[in-house]
């Protein structure tokens, strides 16, 4: 008896670890690798910036309107090329005591430099909308053009297109927004009530797309909802009802997993586990969203442009490690970013530098009242 007992013990732990193995080689293998981005920046590497803060990343996200492939071919024709629907720059402390996200408009106007198109040829550089370059040339394209708009180097990115973007939030059960009024957006897709309600796959997809009927149909406004938004998502997977329950904590890695186009750095389920990791503790109050500073562009006002020296100010913040302080778009118009003042002499114990304060929400603002 007691060898059988054994031997069935042995047999769970050998299932066990087949099962894990499995697991992990199956979510390892759902993530895209773009090995040609790694190469064109490569190409580059004396034009980029430097690092000046060891221990803190910098991430692309990069959400992509492909129509390619039979889920995606839903929301219009397939030209073959594909631009940035949305672009978030994700700056993580060194200390992984905050996160901050800042959005950057698709219709900056934005110095793109010369691209690797898909076909071999190169583009020109120029003067042009921001979201141009990630048709042009993809990910490559647009790291640059960003490391030259804010002087910060990307030390990773990661593209998702409508698909996975549905996975994901339907992998964590789905997310709570409220809204004041009810919607109906025929381009969008999307019909919803007033009130307190969860969003899953297709009307999440089509409530960070909508335009035209919320709000004054800016495309400003609609990135201050997607913030308020992905505010939801990540305060839903910090929550112990994803993260500590194996039943949504696998579908939401294999949705991830799956979704995402990334460097060689994250291509890995390790890459992406040391990442989350880092973040995971982050308190939701230190979570923040913003856009980057911008007005419509003098010549084309269907156009935006950086409103300086607010905007170099943010940038020279986060390229440098430190803080920024964000405050909600109802509360009244904050303060503009002092000057600023000399850095921290070592082993004083002290900073006279001012903190700027921006526009902006938090994951742990996310909620309905």
């Amino acid at each position: 008896m007691l060898r059988w007992v054994g031997l069935g013990m042995v047999l769970l732990v050998l299932a066990g670890a087949a099962t894990g193995w499995w697991t992990y080689n199956k979510l390892d293998g759902n993530i895209t690798e773009d090995t040609s981005t790694t190469a064109e920046l490569e190409r580059y590497e004396r034009d980029r910036p430097d690092q000046f803060v060891g221990g803190s990343r910098n991430i692309l996200l990069i959400g992509s309107d492909s129509r390619s492939g039979t889920d995606n071919a839903r929301y219009g024709q397939d030209g073959g090329t594909q631009r940035s629907d949305t672009t978030i720059l994700l700056h993580v402390a060194a200390d992984r005591n905050s996160a901050t996200a800042v959005s950057i408009p698709r219709d900056l106007m934005a110095q793109i430099p010369s691209c690797l198109r898909s076909d071999g040829s190169r583009t020109g550089a120029r003067f042009a909308q921001f979201n141009w370059a990630f048709e042009w040339g993809g990910a490559a394209c647009t790291i640059r053009t960003v490391e030259k708009l804010t002087g910060i180097r990307i030390d990773h990115h990661m593209v998702v297109d409508f698909r996975g973007f549905k996975k994901m939030v339907d992998a964590v059960g789905g997310v709570e927004i409220c809204l004041k009024e009810p919607v109906r957006d025929t381009e969008a897709k999307l019909t919803l009530p007033a009130g307190r309600q969860i969003l899953h796959g297709e009307q999440a997809l089509g409530f960070v797309r909508a335009r035209y009927s919320l709000g004054n149909g800016s495309d400003t406004e609609r990135m201050e909802r997607q913030q308020q938004f992905l505010g939801s998502l990540v305060k839903k997977v910090q929550s112990n009802g994803v993260l500590l329950n194996p039943g949504r904590l696998y579908p939401l890695l294999d949705a991830a997993t799956s979704s995402i186009t990334t460097d060689p750095g994250l291509a890995s389920l390790r890459g992406l586990y040391e990442l989350v990791r880092g973040m995971r503790d982050i308190p939701a109050d230190k979570v923040q969203f913003l856009t980057v500073p911008r007005k419509p562009y003098a010549i084309d006002p269907n156009r935006d442009e950086l409103v300086q020296p607010d905007a170099g100010r943010l940038f020279g913040q986060l390229r440098m490690d430190r803080p920024v302080t964000i405050t909600p778009p109802e509360s009244p118009t904050p303060p503009r970013p002092e000057p600023q003042a000399p850095p921290q002499v070592p082993g004083t114990g002290a900073s006279s530098t001012p903190v700027p304060t921006f526009t902006g929400t938090t994951a742990g603002a996310a909620s309905c009242r």
